[in-house]
């Protein structure tokens, strides 16, 4: 018999089970001292911000590196291994299958935020005990049970947990993106500075081939000057050590062009794709104009701080999801079908059931692990910020390195070239001196030394001049812009031309 409670006691119990409620609401959400604790990094503690100054006096905006930045050298071929890399390179794939992989947890985070329904098929033939709870007839005899039933949930996130399971989703996979963006531009730059040192190496077989010729023809006068009785076979000697030693130095670049060639060809990711290319030299690259100072929105220049921040996001979003888990979860439940003993009763309307209501679970006593929780995720977010304030006092850095090289390399040029007129002139004085008589072949190999030493100097600083520039515009971001991130996440990655 089902007793009735008065309207009095039932306002009086309804209000006792509220303050009971309420008291371990308020009790399981004590979160104690798991606060953050990390601050982030902003533009102007980096001194990014633009001065004051120079923003009334109108000064221009630093102009935006252009996505293809690499096309401002002037070299098809480059421009080809570029575009096959950037289609083809398995580093990149693998980054864009993280994208995928974090877009696909958007949807699963979002799934739980919708009504489920599941179905259930349950055609059972059991023997009831004899000695249980059924009495005869059903104790002791065999049947047949049927079940066929359909159950619907939908969570009501009344305090945020599954908006901030979807937003941590979010935020993850923006820094995936921004990740395999990081990646294109990285490997873009690499195959650059990899065509560089392709072309340096063969500007380098360039001044050993003219050494072995300038060798060889040193030889030839140093063996009529034998002939004639005005020099000794030590010179001959001397002179015929350097033709091999040229080309030794000849074998060593050619190695070394292979080298590079091969490193190439993993980056674009086709073995032998350099075979069929024109070997490639410095003069018939252009250099680039890029600005030499630290643009003011830097920050939003490059895919890996915008990663490291979307990371910040996201730890930020698992912090509040911890929180969440203090409060009730409520749930609206239904369920429907059919259920019989006997199969042949199953499908007759008096087999029909159903039910629905609320379901609401609370955490009270759980031995600290929801504050456990939090603290952990607290500590994620702490890492994150400093990993993001790390990405980006690292980021200023190697602007401002880069910057310096490129000023640097072009002012070594200018000596450097001034050091070589010199060098090539003082070697032709010997040489001349040398036939007329007037000087040693110690001085002919003295100024020879000066000179091969300034041509592959001159070499050099050519590439790292190329090399810096390449460098400098991965720094600046590659060209990177930022897009809608919350849109680009939710949609399929796709391949980047």
């Amino acid at each position: 018999m089902t007793r009735v409670l008065p309207e009095g006691a039932l306002r009086r119990t309804t209000a006792v089970a509220t303050a009971v409620i309420s008291l371990a609401l308020a009790g399981c959400a004590d979160m104690g001292n798991t606060a953050s604790q990390a601050k982030l990094r902003d533009a102007d503690s980096l001194g990014l911000t633009t001065p004051p100054a120079a923003a009334q006096a109108g000064a221009p905006a630093a102009p935006t590196l252009d996505s293809q930045w690499w096309l401002a050298f002037g070299d098809a071929q480059l421009d080809g291994l570029i575009d096959q890399a950037l289609a083809g390179n398995p580093t990149l794939q693998v980054a864009r299958a993280r994208v995928a992989h974090a877009q696909a947890a958007i949807s699963v985070a979002q799934a739980a935020d919708k009504p489920q329904i599941n179905g259930t098929a349950d055609l059972t033939r059991q023997k009831f005990s004899g000695n249980y709870i059924f009495p005869p007839p059903l104790g002791g005899s065999v049947q047949e049970i049927g079940d066929l039933q359909v159950t619907g949930s939908w969570e009501i996130d009344f305090f945020g947990k599954n908006r901030t399971a979807i937003e941590s989703a979010i935020g993850s996979a923006n820094a995936a993106l921004a990740d395999a963006d990081a990646a294109r531009v990285l490997l873009a730059s690499n195959v650059a500075r990899g065509y560089v040192q392709w072309a340096r190496m063969q500007d380098r077989l360039t001044v050993a081939n003219r050494t072995l010729a300038q060798r060889e023809e040193t030889f030839k006068l140093v063996q009529d000057r034998v002939s004639a009785g005005l020099d000794t076979r030590l010179q001959l000697k001397q002179s015929e050590t350097g033709i091999p030693q040229a080309r030794q130095e000849i074998e060593f670049v050619k190695e070394q062009i292979e080298i590079a060639q091969h490193a190439l060809d993993a980056l674009v990711g086709k073995p032998n794709v350099t075979q069929g290319l024109v070997p490639p030299v410095l003069a018939g690259l252009k250099p680039m104009g890029l600005q030499q100072t630290i643009p003011a929105d830097l920050l939003g220049r490059r895919a890996d701080i915008a990663a490291a921040r979307w990371r910040v996001e996201a730890a930020t979003s698992d912090v509040a999801n911890a929180k969440t888990l203090f409060y009730p979860n409520v749930n609206l439940v239904a369920f429907v079908g059919l259920q019989s003993l006997g199969f042949d009763n199953l499908l007759k309307s008096a087999s029909q059931q159903w039910g629905v209501g609320p379901a609401i679970s609370l955490p009270i006593f759980e031995g600290g692990r929801l504050r456990a929780n939090l603290r952990g995720k607290s500590a994620d977010l702490d890492a994150a910020i400093e990993s993001y304030n790390a990405t980006v006092i690292d980021a200023v850095r190697d602007v401002a390195d880069q910057i310096s090289s490129v000023q640097s390399v072009d002012r070594q040029i200018v000596q450097q070239r001034q050091a070589q007129d010199a060098a090539e002139a003082a070697y032709d004085i010997a040489v001349q001196r040398y036939s007329a008589g007037l000087g040693t072949f110690l001085d002919v190999l003295t100024a020879e030394v000066a000179v091969l030493a300034q041509r592959r100097d001159g070499v050099d600083l050519v590439a790292r001049s190329f090399d810096s520039q390449v460098a400098l515009a991965r720094a600046l971001g590659g060209g990177w812009q930022p897009a809608d991130a919350r849109t680009a996440a939710a949609e399929p990655v796709t391949q980047h031309p």
